[in-house]
């Protein structure tokens, strides 16, 4: 299964919601959607700065995860961004890899 970061941010009506319903209640509402969707929540954090919450999960694959984003973002209370996490082993794998790049402007 694959690892996705998913770093969120509360609308004023995403606020509202979390002051009635406390941390708690979002991070269970999270675990059963994503065990719904075959996945598990590894870790969920809110934090100060930039994004409100910052979630890893694994899910199935990059179309479940793109699923949740919209259905997450089409609810107009949160603002979503998705990052795939590579473990060291598929960087590794990369590395192997010969793709043959060109740089712009390099003959």
């Amino acid at each position: 299964m694959a690892k996705y970061l998913f770093r969120s941010s509360y609308t004023t009506e995403g606020v509202r919601g979390l002051l009635d319903e406390g941390g708690s209640g979002r991070v269970k509402q999270t675990e059963e959607l994503v065990g719904r969707l075959g996945g598990s929540v590894e870790s969920y954090y809110f934090g100060f700065g930039a994004a409100d919450t910052y979630i890893v999960v694994e899910l199935p694959d990059n179309s479940t995860a793109a699923a949740v984003r919209l259905a997450v973002t089409a609810s107009g209370a949160v603002e979503t961004e998705v990052i795939a996490l590579l473990t060291p082993d598929e960087i590794d794998q990369a590395t192997r890899q010969k793709v043959g790049y060109r740089p712009p402007g390099a003959r």
